[in-house]
């Protein structure tokens, strides 16, 4: 260990004192409205996530459970316990890979800190502006965790920091909608770290159906489940961050800083380091569309006008979407319907039957995927060469929806009303945007429900 302030359990009780204040701190308004995109963009990736397979059986898993009437399961007509609500949102927001993404933490914050927050909103009658500042506090929290642990060295184990950095956001999302003192969320946080758990091996799910458990579900279960246990009246550990055989001594005993957890809490705020995804593909395909999309625009190229495109790609992700059998992770067919379509909406992100087509099978057989050790994640390189052997040659240094090219709120509510209309209706889908976009001015977040179901 290599922070002091482990060891004297300051850690602890700056977490608790933060996390207990801050349904009272009014947030800055370039956060609050990057909150708003992120709670916009979590919500369609539920709605729409229902009706895909990791959905479906989340969903139906639910129904079978039963539970108290407290939470809405979203883009369907259940309504059930906060505990069952936030594991099937959770799983909804990541079945696919339409979620946000946050770099430093190496995690997916939104697909368990938005259904967490939701799901305790909802049971605990709480304003739109106290959702929204929960959902804050969540991604300062989550998005602090992993990198406490030492982000890289942390995966590279063989943990998953997709499932670490989203539960512990998560919990203090819940906690701080339970109305926890800073003495329970001690308690609370105990429960979370004896819940934490997660090995990066979901890489090998064929279906994505457990990707969406690790990622989104079993994360806002189980912060909702500690946030209500202790609500209930359990007691623990008082600091599960210092002491003997603690928290970080468990998953990082060399290299952890336990002081990252509470470092710069109130000035840096972790949404605004957050992407929201242009195209609903997986992440390391964001860069590789956007400069594919450059390239056949600025030229006007068409297939036959293309000889082959060759695509360096860091060798860590490399692997991850190539030739894929389910579209949304699938580089060499996404790109094909770039070249054909001129873009990607989520209908053809989804299409896996398409995968087959000739016409994009002809073009899957130009593209060249190189895995490269030198270069960094996120950051490829794409070269086209024309029939007649001119290159052309495109590298996206800043993905649209980064926060060095972030989306506007145009777009945004563009790719949310792609998401949204087909289950819910134009008119629902549009009135469901409005609303987000205002969420402060909702009295009791459970108004929303109507919205969040399907016709």
């Amino acid at each position: 260990m290599t922070d002091a302030s482990f060891e004297n359990g300051q850690v602890m009780q700056g977490l608790t004192d933060y996390i207990a204040g801050a349904l009272g701190r009014d947030l800055p308004d370039d956060v609050s409205a990057k909150a708003k995109h992120h709670l916009l963009d979590t919500l369609a990736s539920m709605v729409s996530g229902a009706y895909l397979p990791p959905g479906q059986k989340a969903v139906a898993y639910t129904r079978l459970q039963g539970g108290v009437a407290e939470a809405t399961v979203v883009g369907t007509d259940v309504v059930t316990s906060a505990v069952n609500a936030a594991l099937a949102n959770g799983m909804t927001a990541h079945a696919d890979e339409t979620d946000d993404s946050h770099f430093a933490s190496r995690s997916h914050l939104g697909c368990g800190v938005v259904p967490a927050a939701l799901a305790m909103a909802e049971k605990e009658a709480r304003s739109g502006a106290d959702l929204l500042k929960a959902v804050v506090l969540g991604y300062d929290i989550g998005g602090r965790l992993t990198v406490a642990l030492g982000a890289d060295r942390f995966y590279e184990a063989g943990h998953s920091t997709h499932s670490f950095a989203p539960l512990f956001g998560a919990a203090a999302a819940a906690g701080a909608l339970a109305g926890l003192t800073a003495a329970q969320l001690r308690w609370m946080l105990s429960y979370t770290a004896q819940q934490a758990s997660g090995v990066n091996c979901w890489q090998r799910d064929p279906d994505h159906i457990e990707k969406a458990f690790d990622f989104g579900g079993m994360p806002a279960r189980n912060a909702v489940t500690a946030a209500t246990m202790v609500q209930a009246g359990f007691t623990g550990l008082d600091d599960v961050f210092s002491g003997p055989r603690n928290f970080f001594f468990a998953f990082a005993p060399t290299d952890a800083v336990p002081g990252e957890l509470v470092a710069n809490l109130g000035q840096r705020y972790e949404i605004l380091r957050t992407n929201i995804k242009k195209w609903t593909v997986g992440s390391p395909i964001q860069a590789v569309l956007d400069s594919v999309q450059a390239l056949i625009l600025e030229f006007d190229l068409t297939e036959t006008a293309i000889e082959e495109i060759r695509i360096r790609m860091s060798d860590k992700e490399a692997h991850v979407v190539d030739n894929r059998h389910m579209a949304a992770v699938n580089l060499q067919y996404l790109v094909a319907v770039m070249v054909l379509d001129r873009t990607v909406s989520f209908a053809s992100a989804h299409d896996d039957a398409r995968i087959a087509d000739p016409t994009i099978v002809a073009i899957k057989e130009k593209i060249v995927l190189v895995p490269d050790v030198d270069l960094p994640r996120r950051k490829p390189v794409i070269e086209i060469r024309r029939q007649g052997g001119k290159s052309l040659t495109h590298r996206t240094m800043a993905v649209r929806g980064t926060p060095d090219n972030p989306m506007d709120e145009r777009e945004l509510a563009e790719k949310a009303f792609d998401l949204l209309a087909a289950p819910l209706g134009d008119a629902k889908a549009r009135m469901l945007i409005e609303q987000v976009l205002q969420v402060e001015q909702i009295a009791c977040v459970s108004e929303m429900r109507p919205l969040l179901t399907p016709n």
